[in-house]
C-alpha cells in the first residue's frame, strides 16, 4: 500500500506554524511527515528557515502516530557528522522509534554560511558516504573514534541510543548514486518518479522492506489563478533543475536566475488550482514508478490551513483509491 505523506516545509513556515500545520496534517490522516532542513529560504519572498531539528522535537511531542523525517539532512559541512547522530538518536527516543534520518549531499544554499566552501558534486558524495559510516557507528552506542579522508571522530559515544536504532534514507539521483548507497542506507530518498531508480534501488538491496520516499509539490487553490499565483511566487526555483539548485549560494541568487520563469511555467510542473483530480494525475508517476512512500509539498504557508481543513481529507481519499 502507498503511503501518503505531508511536507513540513521550513522555508515558507515559520515554527510554530509548522507545528501547528503537522499536528492537523496528522488528524486529516497523513501518514507521515517529513521536514526539510535549511539555513536559508530558497527565494526571498518564502521568507523563513526555521531550525528543523527544533521543530521536529516539538512535532514528535505534538503528535503520536505520524511517522517523521528528515527530507534531508546534509551531514557533511554545516554539521559534523557526529552531531547528527546524536540528534537523530534523541529524535528517535522523542518520537518513540517513528524517525528516518533522510540524509544528502545537500546544497550550497544551506552549506556555504560556515565559511568552509563548497566542494565538487563527486568530493560531496565521497564525504556523504564517510559521514553515514560515522553515524552507523556511533548508533551502536560504542566508544567510537574515527581518522578518515575528510571527518575525524575523537572518543566519541552516544549516551542516549534507540535500541533498534535509527533507520536512514539516502537521497539519489541516478545509477551511480544508487549503485554507490543503496549498500549503505535503509530507504531511497529522490524527487523524480524514476523507476529505474527504484528497480536499482531494488536489485541492490534484494528485499521488499526497503521504502523508496518520493516528494511532489501541488498548489490546491478554491481559485486556479491564485494558486498559479502563488506557486510562481514561492516555488519557481524549482523550475532550475537539481543541477543548478545544488550550486547556486543564496536566496537573492534563486531570485535573480529563475526572474524569467514565467507563472505558466510554474503551472506546467506543479498541479494548481481546485481539481483534485489533476493533483492526483500529477501524484501519479510516483507510485507507478514504484514508490511505496510520497510527500506532498502544498506551495505557500497563505492557505495551508485552508487545504489541510478542506482539500487534504479528500485528496487522500483519491490518492489511496487511485493508488490501489
Amino acid at each position: 500500500m502507498t503511503r501518503f505523506g505531508y511536507t513540513l516545509m521550513t522555508e515558507q513556515s515559520g515554527p510554530k506554524q509548522l507545528v501547528a500545520y503537522a499536528v492537523q496534517a496528522e488528524e486529516v490522516g497523513f501518514d507521515f511527515e517529513v521536514s526539510s532542513d535549511h539555513y536559508s529560504p530558497w527565494l526571498m519572498a518564502q521568507g523563513h528557515a526555521p531550525y528543523a531539528w527544533t521543530v521536529l522535537g516539538a512535532v514528535a511531542q505534538a503528535t503520536s502516530r505520524v511517522e517523521l523525517a528528515t527530507y534531508v539532512t546534509c551531514p557533511i559541512i554545516r554539521y559534523h557528522p557526529a552531531v547528527v547522530a546524536q540528534k537523530a538518536a534523541t529524535l528517535q527516543l522523542l518520537s518513540d522509534g517513528r524517525f528516518i534520518l533522510g540524509l544528502g549531499s545537500g546544497e550550497n544554499l544551506n552549506e556555504h554560511i560556515t565559511g568552509a566552501g563548497w566542494p565538487p558534486v563527486a568530493q560531496r558524495q565521497d564525504m556523504l558516504e564517510e559521514a553515514v559510516t560515522i553515524i552507523r557507528e556511533l548508533h551502536t552506542g560504542e566508544l567510537t573514534t574515527w581518522e578518515g579522508d575528510y571527518f575525524r571522530v575523537d572518543s566519541a559515544r552516544i549516551w542516549d541510543v534507540p535500541e533498534n536504532g535509527v533507520p536512514i534514507g539516502l537521497a539519489v539521483s541516478g545509477d551511480r548514486s544508487v549503485e554507490r548507497f543503496a549498500p549503505l542506507g535503509d530507504h531511497l530518498i529522490t524527487t523524480e518518479p524514476n523507476a529505474e531508480a527504484v528497480q536499482g534501488w531494488d536489485a541492490i538491496k534484494g528485499n521488499t522492506a526497503s521504502r523508496k520516499i518520493g516528494q511532489v509539490p501541488i498548489c490546491w487553490d478554491p481559485d486556479e489563478k491564485t494558486a498559479v499565483a502563488r506557486a510562481h511566487d514561492q516555488f519557481r526555483w524549482f523550475a532550475g533543475g537539481w543541477a543548478v539548485n545544488a550550486d547556486l549560494p543564496t536566496p537573492a541568487g534563486f531570485t535573480g536566475a529563475s526572474q524569467f520563469v514565467r507563472p505558466e511555467d510554474v503551472a506546467e510542473s506543479i498541479p494548481c488550482g481546485p481539481d483534485l483530480d489533476a493533483i492526483v494525475e500529477g501524484v501519479k508517476p510516483f507510485w507507478e514508478a514504484g514508490f511505496t512512500d510520497i510527500a506532498l509539498v502544498q506551495v505557500g504557508d497563505e492557505g495551508q490551513s485552508e487545504f489541510l481543513e478542506k482539500a487534504a481529507g479528500p485528496l487522500l481519499d483519491k490518492l489511496r483509491r487511485a493508488a490501489s
